[in-house]
């Protein structure tokens, strides 16, 4: 008697998709991250990411893999700069309100990306939701 088990199958469009999501993803990212004036260390922290070769070759490659862990990482930062982008229509203002001391009490004096930086995805979160709240 032989034993068969299904998987399901791979729906290739889906990972396609998601492929090239994590390119355009990292790209923005950069663009993001020169906005910020983020260091290295600051780019990893916010991704996720251990190694600074593995960022390195995500970033050369047009169409990386990523993890899921990354993707969402990166879905939380766009979403957190386009809403600053819309809450403080000022370029400037909206990229350096991310280091300024916030009294809210999710910041506790501290910036918002002190906050993104403990490494946790759920911060992430929460600085996004704060900011979709502060928009309406």
């Amino acid at each position: 008697m032989s034993l068969t088990i299904a998987t399901p199958a791979r729906d290739s469009s889906t990972s396609k998709r998601a492929t090239s999501l994590g390119g355009a993803g990292l790209r923005a990212f950069a663009n993001i991250a020169e906005a910020w004036e983020l260091s290295i260390a600051e780019q990893l922290k916010l991704l996720g990411i251990a190694s600074r070769s593995t960022y390195f070759k995500w970033r050369r490659e047009r169409e990386p893999r990523l993890p899921q862990d990354t993707l969402e990482r990166l879905s939380y930062l766009l979403g957190i700069y386009k809403s600053l982008q819309i809450l403080l229509p000022e370029a400037r203002a909206a990229d350096e309100w991310v280091r300024k001391p916030n009294s809210a009490p999710l910041f506790g004096g501290r910036s918002a990306l002190e906050r993104m930086l403990s490494g946790q995805v759920a911060d992430l979160y929460v600085v996004r939701q704060y900011l979709d709240a502060e928009r309406g």
